[in-house]
């Protein structure tokens, strides 16, 4: 048997849903996850966050910065003047070309933030994106100014979404994904460092858009070449009308799932002498 290896096992979108949430609770409770991300600026979040309190100390509770899906929590003329946020491919050129307004990101991630507190009753236990927008131009810096201010630098770690090139091209699934968002990524963990952030080191999970591609390989090449303090990140969930409004790609998410629940992951885990945990 390999050597045991702790690993951050990360579900995705806790409150884009209410199928996604009840998904993920199910893996948490099973021990099949040992964290989720939560996007607070849904109306999902409230209806849903009361349920944490069963996994409450058991898996990693984070906040997951949400700027392209749904509507944020309050004003912003600049990114969202009709009310909703724009597709990634909108907020990526933005961020790309200086047109986001640091104010204005910032005052959002500092609501989501709030919001998180408010339900929950504790800060974050880490930090990440939807879509990995927290590594972006403008995004980072909002981000870290927030924290920092909050004094969180001894209370939550950030989530690097980039690896080792050499990591990546040791994988056979999402190989291009995971080499574009480590471009986006540079230099994102040695910013957080310099702030008193800590940060995950090694990231895959990375699914393809083919659903030809079942669920037992992606997995098995995501916890392949490990970082030294590795996050996988997952996206379970079962599908609902509320689900199928926001997100026309939903059917990978049930099988997700379906795989994380089985006796065919458990038997992965102890072959890759790999232990789910909470945080580092």
């Amino acid at each position: 048997m390999a050597a045991t290896r702790k690993v951050v096992l990360c579900a995705d979108d806790f409150g884009l849903s209410d199928g996604v949430s009840r998904g993920i609770l199910e893996l948490a409770e099973a021990g099949r996850i040992s964290a989720t991300g939560a996007m607070t600026n849904m109306p999902g979040w409230r209806r849903a966050a009361p349920d944490l309190a069963r996994v409450t100390g058991r898996i990693g509770i984070g906040l997951h910065l949400n700027l392209t899906t749904g509507s944020p929590i309050g004003p912003m003329p600049n990114l969202a003047p009709g009310g909703a946020f724009p597709a990634l491919r909108d907020l990526l050129a933005r961020s790309l070309t200086g047109r986001l307004s640091l104010g204005e990101i910032r005052a959002e991630i500092a609501r989501q933030v709030v919001a998180f507190e408010s339900v929950h009753g504790a800060a974050p236990m880490f930090v990440d994106g939807h879509q990995h927008v927290h590594v972006l131009p403008v995004v980072r810096l909002a981000l870290l100014s927030v924290l920092t201010e909050r004094g969180y630098q001894e209370k939550l770690w950030l989530r690097d979404p980039s690896d080792s090139g050499r990591s990546i091209l040791g994988r056979s699934v999402g190989r291009g994904k995971a080499l574009l968002v480590d471009i986006l990524a540079a230099g994102f963990r040695a910013r957080a460092g310099a702030a008193g952030f800590a940060t995950n080191d090694g990231f895959s999970g990375y699914a393809p858009f083919d659903l030809s591609v079942p669920p037992e390989r992606i997995f098995a090449e995501a916890f392949r070449s490990l970082g030294p303090r590795p996050v996988v990140m997952c996206h379970p969930g079962y599908v609902d009308e509320e689900l199928r409004g926001l997100d026309p790609a939903v059917e990978s998410r049930p099988l997700e799932r379906a795989y994380l629940a089985s006796p065919a992951f458990a038997r992965l885990l102890r072959e890759r002498g790999i232990v789910l945990s909470p945080g580092f």
